[in-house]
């Protein structure tokens, strides 16, 4: 698109945009446009419609281009982006070797600087919206969320809970005020957090789960992610880490479980029965994971779940391929499944479906009037989608990053053609890799396995 369009789309008040088609829950439209005012979607119909019944405005038309939802990252890390490679070729658990160590080296200015180039990333990768687990870092939540706010994300901010290993008490006082904190914020949505179950005492993982309900919240919580968490909870309690919280009371629609790799038939009906959400992550159980979550299982038995990058790579097409791929690997290729989700599973667990998942399903995560203006303007005239016989499979498979012309958050343009809009992005990139490095250096991390370049020198050396 020309500079007049990027004026045009960047200018305040009420606008009328007619792309080519716009991606609906059922599928796309052709011939569709979207009228936008006050950050939501004010009118969603047929162009020629619209035209009619808001003459006032000047349509704005975007040739070439779909109009999509926003994708929804139900699981991330904002004050780890730092780690970036770190992990890479790492065993399981790589939390208590590299990130508890990175993240307690930050200080106010790097967990800052760590989350704006996350909420960066994960712009560029077509996210409007992500679900941050919760820092370690020493430093008050809020810097994380101003900068996720100056980045223009919408962010579901985790306030950790832990209390196991703490001289200190939870503190209920301060998970309430943090609850109460954002209250009318457009972009920061307040969450609880406990990493693991066995961070934090039962009477805590009670507490904090009655609060996130009252508050109509979310408690993030990783679950059944690796095999020693499995074994530790047995050895504990005589249950696994999901049975052990439905146990104590702790499941129902506020509980969002990240990752829940590891699911017996019952665990499954149990997050049926409960409404409990998932957090399905599938580039973080191929890149340090134990097992594939039965993705597929819990489409058919309506159980909530979206797809979380678990701040590995912020990139919304490639985490919806990976979701489909991670599927047919694990799960298909044994049953001949060739469709494993058809493609829209995917599209749809990666929009509206993690909106829901992550607590803003009222909110966000599809066209539709009345709700946040969250969407992506995607080039289709590219090599990848322009032979197009069914663009919600070619989404998946063959949609990348680099086709996104434009980000909007809340009704304003936050990106365009890779680059923030109304801030220095590679400023912030530069700051970081020095901010980055210092950290590093300071953290006590420990790696199991050399580097690539050490690897392959020790593998000619044999």
């Amino acid at each position: 698109m020309n500079q007049l369009i990027r004026e045009l789309l960047d200018r305040p008040g009420p606008i009328l945009l007619i792309p080519d088609a716009v991606l609906l829950p059922e599928g796309p439209a052709n011939g569709f446009a979207v009228v936008i005012a006050d950050g939501s979607f004010r009118a969603v119909g047929p162009a020629e419609e619209l035209k009619r019944t808001h003459p006032h405005l000047d349509g704005v038309r975007l040739p070439g281009h779909l109009l999509m939802p926003g994708f929804v990252d139900a699981h991330h890390h904002l004050t780890q982006s730092f780690g970036s490679a770190l992990a890479f070729g790492e065993p399981s658990e790589i939390f208590r070797r590299v990130w508890v160590p990175l993240e307690g080296a930050l200080d106010e200015q790097s967990v800052y600087i760590a989350a704006k180039l996350a909420a960066l990333e994960a712009l560029r990768g077509g996210f409007t919206t992500v679900a941050d687990a919760g820092t370690r870092a020493a430093v008050d939540v809020d810097v994380v969320a101003s900068a996720a706010r100056d980045a223009g994300i919408r962010c579901v901010l985790g306030l950790v809970c832990n209390d196991a290993d703490d001289d200190d008490p939870f503190d209920s006082d301060t998970a309430e005020k943090h609850l109460a904190w954002y209250d009318g914020d457009p972009l920061i949505h307040p969450s609880l957090a406990v990493s693991v179950p066995e961070a934090a005492s039962t009477a805590t993982l009670r507490r904090v789960a009655g609060l996130a309900a009252e508050a109509g919240a979310t408690l993030q919580i990783h679950v059944n992610e690796h095999l020693a968490g499995v074994e530790r909870s047995l050895v504990r309690h005589g249950l696994r880490p999901l049975e052990y919280l439905e146990h104590i009371g702790a499941l129902g629609p506020h509980l969002l479980a990240a990752h829940a790799t590891l699911l017996t038939p019952r665990e499954l009906t149990l997050l049926a029965d409960t409404g409990t959400a998932v957090s399905y992550n599938p580039v973080a159980s191929a890149w340090k994971g134990n097992a594939v979550a039965p993705a597929m299982t819990m489409a058919e038995r309506g159980i909530r779940f979206g797809l979380g990058t678990d701040g590995t790579r912020g990139d919304g097409f490639r985490l919806a391929e990976a979701a489909e791929f991670a599927q047919r690997i694990a799960y298909g290729l044994a049953t001949g499944d060739s469709s494993c989700g058809a493609g829209w599973t995917w599209l749809e667990h990666a929009t509206r479906g993690g909106a829901d998942a992550v607590g803003l399903g009222a909110h966000t995560g599809a066209i539709a009037e009345g709700l946040a203006a969250d969407f992506l303007l995607v080039d289709v005239t590219n090599p990848e989608l322009a032979l197009s016989w069914d663009l919600p499979w070619e989404l998946v498979r063959r949609g990348n990053r680099d086709q996104i012309t434009a980000v909007f958050v809340a009704g304003r343009m936050r990106l365009w053609c890779g680059r923030p809009n109304g801030w220095d992005g590679p400023a912030l990139v530069r700051q970081a890799a020095e901010l980055a490095r210092a950290a590093v250096e300071r953290a006590p991390i420990i790696r199991v396995h050399p580097t690539s370049t050490v690897a392959r020198e020790r593998s000619i050396a044999r």
